[in-house]
């Protein structure tokens, strides 16, 4: 088979499309054959070479997939040869086959076709783990997202909203505010010429912060936190390091919780997996949450892929077809 090899740790020319071996499912595990995947800025950084998958992974980038079960494991139950699907990966998506702990494996949602269908493991189980499962967000509380025009962040504004919150979103252009405001954001910052800080401020400061930037933001969230509001620091596009003001933590009756998807145990993420079919599912079948895809590459030019995410020009995700 052909996958999506990294050269040597440097720009998206060093993504290249390659002979490999052919994978064969373990025991629990699913041989999937690709339709498509979804280029997330993880694969960036493992490009970079700052970010190596977990021990056992495959080597090849890419956290999801969707495409057609064609073979099964020993002791894998409940799915069947020809079966549409799409997973949750820890490496391996830019690939025309690869292998799925059964755990990590979805239906493809009614009513989305089989490529849009890669847009969606990654975005939904990361939103769906830390701003339900971690910070609990409840019908009527204010949610904070910052890169609202971001896979991540067009998939926040639809769950949010499902959910009763009010969405609070920054971007950095009015094209990708509107598109925030499409999606059914209540608030739109444009964080270079607005303070998010005074615009939650003016709410009484939001309940669930979901930040990719990390330590630039840090003592910033802080301040746009109500009481007992809740930070989810799943990014640091903006830093690692930040300086933590306990007194005004504490005074706030705050957390802050940090969290990362890809090196969970697999029965950590097959939990989160269930969860998502059980609540999420139903809503992208109503059609009351919906992929939001940008373009579509073919999988040979992963590099193309590549340079628009780290041009930030789009707007959701970024999806390689084969």
């Amino acid at each position: 088979m052909h996958a999506i090899t990294i050269a040597k740790p440097g720009g998206p020319e060093e993504l290249v499309w390659s002979e490999v071996p052919d994978p064969v499912p373990g025991e629990g595990e699913v041989l999937v054959e690709v339709a498509a995947s979804a280029v997330n800025r993880a694969d960036v950084l493992q490009r970079q070479g700052f970010y190596d998958p977990p021990p056992g992974a495959s080597a090849y980038p890419g956290l999801e997939v969707s495409g057609r079960v064609v073979e099964l494991g020993p002791g894998v139950a409940g799915w069947a040869v020809g079966d549409e699907v799409c997973a949750l990966l820890a490496g391996g998506g830019y690939a025309e086959r690869v292998v799925v702990p059964a755990g990590q494996l979805l239906p493809v949602p009614k009513g989305v076709d089989l490529v849009h269908a890669a847009a969606l493991p990654e975005v939904v189980c990361t939103v769906w783990s830390n701003v339900f499962q971690v910070a609990h967000l409840r019908p009527a509380e204010t949610l904070l997202v910052h890169g609202g025009s971001s896979g991540i962040g067009t998939m926040a504004i639809q769950l949010g909203k499902a959910v009763g919150a009010r969405v609070v979103v920054t971007a950095g252009s009015a094209e990708k505010l509107a598109a925030c405001q499409e999606l059914g954001a209540d608030v739109l910052v444009n964080y270079r010429e607005q303070d998010f800080v005074e615009a939650v401020r003016e709410l009484g400061g939001a309940d669930v912060i979901l930040d990719v930037m990390g330590a630039k933001y840090l003592d910033r969230n802080l301040d746009a936190l109500a009481v007992n509001g809740r930070l989810v620091v799943i990014g640091m596009q903006g830093g690692v390091k930040g300086e933590l003001n306990l007194s005004k933590l504490m005074a706030k009756r705050a957390a802050i919780a940090a969290t990362s998807l890809r090196a969970r145990p697999l029965d950590e993420k097959a939990a989160i997996v269930a969860s998502v079919r059980e609540h999420v599912w139903p809503l992208v079948e109503s059609g009351s949450v919906r992929p939001v895809v940008d373009r579509v590459f073919p999988m040979a030019d992963a590099a193309g892929a590549h340079r628009l995410m780290e041009s930030s020009a789009h707007i959701g995700k970024i999806v390689l077809a084969r």
